[in-house]
């Protein structure tokens, strides 16, 4: 038994790590060797649960149930280490941290990396994606989101906000009448973000709040996107503080309605609420409360 855990553990470590050989190296065993033990369990249990390509693995519909319970035997095993060593000396450990794209160039990865210098012996995974992540399925021990949080079952802590500014190209702003008011906007063209709301909500001087569905033909799922599409002149979009004042400082955007604001982004760190690693989740999602804004 205490083999077929073993082998049930080392497939586990292939999901997580999206391959044969990201297990291997994690693990410290040669890849070779982490797909013969997998192969042997597959044999053991008379299923496949991988299926195999020469570039890629994708789970079976067997390998999809057996990765949840070994998540869920992993974390328990895990969490009973925690309750044991509650106050280990050197926190130690591995976490898989997915996060939208857009923080890769924002002022948490300063902190990320505060973390890491401050934790040798933590082995972190970031997955940045503009794709949204799910946690168990994915399986990420925690999960930067961005927006506005709604209810969920899995824990959450705000860690920062970051602010937004409607912006268009030059060219784009020039060729239209210069609007006075959010409704000006709704024949201008518009660039969608997929993953927010059609309507875009802004605040005036004077706290009245006004929002407008503008016309659009472009759906992105990147910010990166939104910024290149805007500076192409493709029409006024909303974005992230640190792509606007870098096409304000270029001169490749201008700043639309500059008296009326955006609701800025939340940044919120989301876990489950029975971690693989409790001790080591709330370390790494306190310290990034703690050290600033993004």
């Amino acid at each position: 038994m205490i083999d077929k855990l073993r082998s049930i553990a080392i497939f586990a470590a292939v999901v997580d790590q999206g391959s044969f050989r990201g297990a291997a190296l994690h693990l410290g065993l040669a890849p070779s060797r982490v797909s013969e033990i997998v192969s042997q369990l597959e044999t053991e249990l008379g299923v496949t649960l991988l299926y195999r390509t020469t570039r890629q693995s994708s789970l079976t519909h067997e390998g999809r149930l057996l990765h949840q319970k070994a998540h869920d035997m992993l974390a328990a095993a895990e969490m009973g280490l925690d309750q044991i060593s509650p106050s280990s000396r050197v926190p130690t450990g591995s976490l898989r941290v997915s996060a939208p794209a857009f923080v890769a160039q924002t002022q948490l990865m300063e902190i990320f990396a505060r973390f890491v210098e401050e934790h040798p012996h933590v082995d972190i995974n970031f997955h940045f994606s503009d794709r949204r992540s799910d946690l168990i399925k994915d399986g990420f021990d925690i999960a930067i989101r961005a927006g506005w949080l709604e209810d969920s079952e899995f824990m959450s802590r705000t860690i920062g906000h970051t602010d937004r500014f409607l912006v268009a190209s030059p060219d784009y702003a020039a060729s239209r009448t210069a609007p006075a008011k959010p409704s000006d906007l709704e024949d201008w063209d518009w660039i969608r973000f997929a993953m927010r709301p059609d309507q875009t909500d802004l605040t005036s001087p004077d706290g009245k709040a006004i929002s407008v569905v503008g016309k659009s033909n472009v759906t992105v799922n990147s910010a990166e996107a939104l910024y290149e599409f805007a500076t192409r002149g493709l029409g006024v979009t909303a974005i992230p503080d640190h792509f606007a004042r870098r096409g304000f400082d270029r001169g490749d955007l201008v700043q639309v309605l500059p008296d009326w604001k955006l609701q800025p982004l939340g940044l919120y760190a989301v876990w489950p609420n029975q971690s693989r690693r409790e001790n080591l989740t709330t370390l790494f999602v306190r310290f990034l409360a703690d050290n600033g804004k993004a």
